[in-house]
This record gives structure tokens, sequence and C-alpha cells, in this order.
């Protein structure tokens, strides 16, 4: 064996053994930080749909747009208990099945059409208890994190402090009179 091909060889496996992690079917993890959950990348792509089918793009940005899973998924981390955490993972996958049994593909697969009707029903409750159990948290946190937004509390609601404006003018009429 020459040098050069010694050279060619170490180089081509140094090369596959760069390559390799990024050929491992391993699912990615959440984009942020979690103390206490484990969720994975294909997971939390699933929120993010069911918060956008939840509240959808219009004149203002969506769910998705907005990062309301993500709030969810922090909230879900730092202030539910572990019964509960546990619970909303279960009914993630759940809520995964379900659609699985009504639409024939999952949830992130389904037509804009077939994911109203899915949420439609599981809001009407009629679903499993895990699954209503994972969309009551998912819900709640994804309004919460709407009417918390910067863009609600500083664009769609005026917010003023306590006690209000001072109005030094108000018209008085001689309606009632003082005996």
């Amino acid at each position: 064996m020459d040098r050069r091909s010694v050279v060619k060889g170490l180089l081509l496996f140094a090369g596959g053994v760069a390559v390799l992690p990024s050929c491992v079917l391993e699912e990615g993890k959440a984009s942020i930080p979690l103390d206490h959950l484990d969720v994975s990348a294909g997971q939390e792509a699933l929120l993010a749909e069911i918060a956008e089918t939840i509240l959808p793009a219009t004149d203002t940005p969506g769910a998705k747009a907005m990062g309301l899973h993500l709030f969810t998924l922090q909230m879900l981390d730092d202030c539910y208990s572990r019964e509960e955490q546990q619970a909303f993972l279960a009914g993630m996958a759940a809520f995964d099945e379900l659609a699985r049994e009504q639409a024939g593909k999952r949830f992130i697969k389904c037509s804009p059409g077939q994911r109203q009707t899915l949420v439609s029903a599981v809001n009407d409750g009629q679903a499993p208890e895990e699954v209503l159990a994972f969309y009551r948290i998912l819900k709640g946190e994804t309004i919460k994190g709407y009417l918390n937004s910067e863009l609600v509390m500083t664009t769609l609601r005026v917010y003023e402090l306590v006690p209000g404006r001072y109005e030094a003018f108000y018209p008085v009429t001689a309606q009632a009179q003082i005996s």
C-alpha cells in the first residue's frame, strides 16, 4: 500500500464518522430547555399545529407564529405537578392516535378541515378522558399566553392604570334641580 491510498482511506473514514450522527434516525429534542419534561421535536411540532388550530392566523398572528406552544411547554414544565405533566404527555400521544383513528393519518399530516373537525370534536368532549385532560391544559395555556402577549396588551387592548383618566370638564344638564 502506498501512502496516498492510506491517507485517502483515512480521510474517507473520518468523513464517514463525522456524517454518521446526522444519519441516525433519532428524533431531536424540543427547541427550548425544559427541566422536568422530555419532549421531542415531533411532539413540539404537534403542539404547534394543535395550538394553531385553536388560534389560527387572521389579521393578527396565529398561535404558532407567536410561539404559544413553547409558552405552554414552559408553563407545564414550571407550574404543573409531575402527575399533570405525565397526563399531558400521555394525552398528547392519545390525541395523535385519535387523529390516526378518525382521519387515517397523524394530526400534522391532516388537512386544515380535518384538523378543525378533530379539534371541534375534542372541544365538545367527544374524546377519551386522557385526551380531554391534555386538551384542557393546552387550550387554557394557549389562551392565557395569547391574552398576556405583547400584541394583545399593547395593540388589541389599551391598558390604562387605575383610577383612569382625569376628565376636568364634564357637561352638566339642568334636569335635576335642587329644591
